[in-house]
């Protein structure tokens, strides 16, 4: 398998993780990709793309990571059915909707020329962020217990969070959330797959 990918997308970090969590990571190559190039492997011109063995291509890290789950024998991060299920589904689609709101709050912000930022844009993105951060804490106890889709885009979400806007540190208001994360970021797969802008 090949994975179209960028070291600092959020999304690919979900789907590395997942893939390492589950000893699929050594049978990925990974394909650095300009997400400005019409012709990646994703039409959209986005990453994660990920190019299965019979060639065909998937899209969208929810999807990728569902594949992979589907590819080995240990115990799935994707539950089955019931309400384990559906936690770790809205889980991961908070958060995606988290790193949708940050990395469009952060375009603006930081890659735009300042003359024309527009701040009620960057607030009202940086209030999805919020409130959804919010809601993870309430919500921290649905973290515990085996490991998730929902925990991994949970640990990736926090991580992208403290890359891209470290100085708005999350952590004082959300002591329950801070905690999980400060032990959830020491797996492994976390470690091996932290964001580094590229030099």
């Amino acid at each position: 398998m090949q994975l179209c990918y960028s070291a600092t997308s959020p999304y690919v970090r979900k789907v590395l993780v997942t893939a390492i969590e589950r000893g699929l990571d050594k049978q990925i190559e990974r394909i650095s990709a300009n997400t400005a190039d019409p012709s990646n492997d994703n039409p959209l011109a986005k990453v994660p793309a990920l190019i299965m063995d019979d060639g065909e291509g998937l899209y969208d890290s929810p999807v990728i990571c569902e594949y992979l789950d589907s590819l080995h024998q240990k115990a799935k991060l994707f539950p089955a059915e019931g309400p384990a299920r559906w936690r770790a589904l809205r889980q991961q689609g908070l958060c995606d909707g988290i790193l949708d709101a940050a990395i469009l709050r952060m375009l603006e912000s930081k890659r735009r020329p300042e003359a024309l930022r527009w701040p009620d844009w960057i607030a009202l993105h940086s209030g999805k962020v919020s409130r959804a951060v919010d809601r993870l804490e309430a919500e921290v106890a649905h973290l515990e217990g085996s490991l998730t889709i929902g925990q991994i885009a949970v640990g990736c979400t926090l991580g992208y969070l403290d890359f891209r806007f470290g100085h708005e540190d999350w952590r004082p208001a959300h002591p329950k959330l801070a905690a999980w994360h400060t032990e959830f970021a020491k797996r492994p797969s976390m470690l091996e797959t932290a964001p580094k802008d590229p030099t």
